[in-house]
């Protein structure tokens, strides 16, 4: 009998959304080519199926009580510095008494602008 995972891909509004659309696709697929369950929301459910707004915290509570006997752990995974408050009420209001991971991609350093 293979785990469910409820997943949450944050995103930020002025972080580029691809980050979050594509991280969200990978996470899907690895998650599910090791075997694992997922409860995500879908792209038609949220835009790119993550959750930045409350609204999109609403619609992912009602999908992880929908599935609350099938999870057996959230995934938070953060791509682009998620926003934390859709997050963490995704979690709170879920009501799920399950471990919590929390995912981060490693960043490019060729890619950021420091000093």
């Amino acid at each position: 009998m293979s785990s469910t995972f409820g997943l949450i891909v944050g995103n930020r509004d002025f972080f580029p959304d691809e980050l979050a659309r594509a991280s969200r696709e990978e996470m899907m697929k690895v998650l599910q080519k090791e075997g694992f369950s997922v409860v995500c929301p879908s792209p038609e459910e949220t835009r790119f199926g993550v959750v930045e707004t409350w609204e999109d915290a609403k619609k992912c509570v009602a999908l992880f009580k929908e599935n609350q006997e099938k999870i057996d752990g959230i995934i938070v995974s953060l791509p682009n510095f998620g926003d934390e408050k859709a997050t963490s009420d995704t979690i709170r209001l879920s009501d799920l008494e399950v471990p919590v991971l929390v995912h981060a991609f490693p960043d490019d350093l060729d890619a950021l602008d420091l000093p």
